[in-house]
């Protein structure tokens, strides 16, 4: 037997699992180490930054700023990036009244009150503007450009209007920007849900190119660089964290070129390759703060889904203490009478419900895998009515599967879920 700890709400969830002939091991990232002095390396990140001046001389002159943030469902560490920060840009000349914090909702609720204190430190709470975007507000977005096949690109106008335009946040795996980060801050953080329904539209969702570790032809990255573009970026501050959300990497600078730098170096610890696809893997969504919901935990099940061969078995555990996430994604289930004709009912475009594309994302997956589900937060009997299959015990489960597929079965445990890609090579 084998004592596992996966990454499972605050606390975790401890396991002991039996070690069998064809178990292929926990699957956890390589880890580069922490830095020892996360705000140092931030400031030493704004002072030499890749191919950019450093932060100090770019804010000379301007006006106002806005910093764009991840929300709350991110775990960036933004007590350590926004001080520094915010005293270069004040260092500079911009005064204090003239910076804007713009937290990206994407379609995500609000930020406020006690979690948005949490989220940047009281500090800059209670000494700084700090507003949350919100996709369906039509009078506070700005068309910037065309993206696609003409489709109208809108973002928030607090950031589109500002004289200097930073963008803040982490790199991780993204189910469907191949990483996140950069870009990503724009599209979708801080764009109109109309624009999202193209970003995040059946087609998209369904395009080979649009996946885990994979920038090249990648067209929701094309989409998110091209916005980029077009409303204007002057400078990110990007980092990588460990497994236990530990500073690993400051990238700093040109908003396309610091991020790459990023990637890359993200790119030698994240993905694992197996030499043949498995029966079976027990995985996660990270733990908190990215297993709140359902719509979240699509990222965990896609995460290893390239890996697990037709006819497998996916077993997640997530905590979902938000249960779907919004009422609008739990409508969306109800159309979801089979995975097939959910899928052929959004390629048909039957109907538009914003967050659908996550259930796409999940319902893809649930053509080829069954997905077992562990969670406290949603309810067996609702599970079962959404073509999940809910699980008591992520031991007892793995028991019933090692008797489904035998004990030559080929699985494996993913603690970390989609911070490692899997693949096969």
């Amino acid at each position: 037997m084998m004592d596992v700890r996966l990454k499972y709400g605050t606390e975790g969830l401890p396991l002991r699992l039996p070690e069998t002939p064809n178990f292929q091991g926990v699957l956890t990232p390589a880890e580069a180490s922490p830095l020892d002095d996360g705000a140092a390396a931030v400031r030493s990140a704004l002072a030499a930054p890749i191919d950019s001046p450093p932060l100090t001389r770019l804010a000379r002159g301007r006006r106002d700023a806005v910093i764009v943030i991840s929300d709350i469902t991110r775990p960036v560490p933004n007590s350590l990036i926004l001080p520094p920060i915010l005293a270069d840009l004040e260092a500079a000349g911009i005064r204090r009244e003239a910076i804007t914090i713009l937290v990206a909702t994407g379609i995500h609720r609000p930020n406020e009150g006690a979690e948005l204190e949490r989220l940047v430190g009281p500090e800059v709470a209670a000494g700084y503007r700090i507003i949350n975007h919100f996709s369906k507000r039509d009078a506070d977005m700005v068309q910037v450009g065309l993206i696609g096949d003409g489709v109208p690109a809108y973002v928030n106008r607090h950031y589109v209007d500002a004289d200097l335009k930073i963008l803040t946040g982490f790199i991780e795996p993204h189910m469907w920007a191949g990483f996140s980060g950069g870009r990503k801050s724009i599209l979708p953080g801080i764009s109109s849900l109309r624009t999202l329904e193209y970003m995040h539209g059946p087609e998209m969702v369904a395009h080979p190119g649009t996946r885990y570790g994979v920038l090249d032809g990648n067209p929701f990255h094309e989409a998110a660089l091209a916005i980029m573009e077009q409303a204007g970026a002057d400078f990110i501050v990007n980092v990588t964290l460990d497994t236990a959300k530990r500073l690993t990497g400051v990238f700093a600078g040109h908003p396309v070129q610091a991020h790459l730098r990023g990637v890359e170096f993200l790119s030698r610890f994240c993905v694992r390759t197996l030499d043949a696809p498995l029966d079976f893997v027990v995985t996660t969504n990270a733990g908190a703060p990215l297993d709140c919901n359902l719509y979240q935990t699509s990222k965990g099940i896609s995460g290893v889904a390239g890996a697990t061969r037709e006819g497998g078995v996916i077993l997640i555990a997530t905590e979902c203490l938000e249960g779907f996430g919004s009422e609008e994604y739990r409508e969306v289930f109800e159309h979801a009478t089979t995975p097939a004709e959910f899928i052929g009912k959004l390629m048909r475009k039957e109907f538009f419900i914003p967050d659908q594309w996550c259930a796409q994302e999940t319902y893809q997956v649930m053509l080829k895998n069954d997905i077992w589900i562990y969670t406290r937060g949603i309810d067996a009997e609702t599970l079962r009515r959404f073509h999940f299959h809910p699980v008591s015990s992520i031991e007892t489960a793995v028991e019933e599967l090692l008797w489904r597929f035998g004990q030559g079965a080929r699985w494996a445990v993913v603690p970390d879920g989609p911070l490692v890609i899997l693949q096969t090579g």
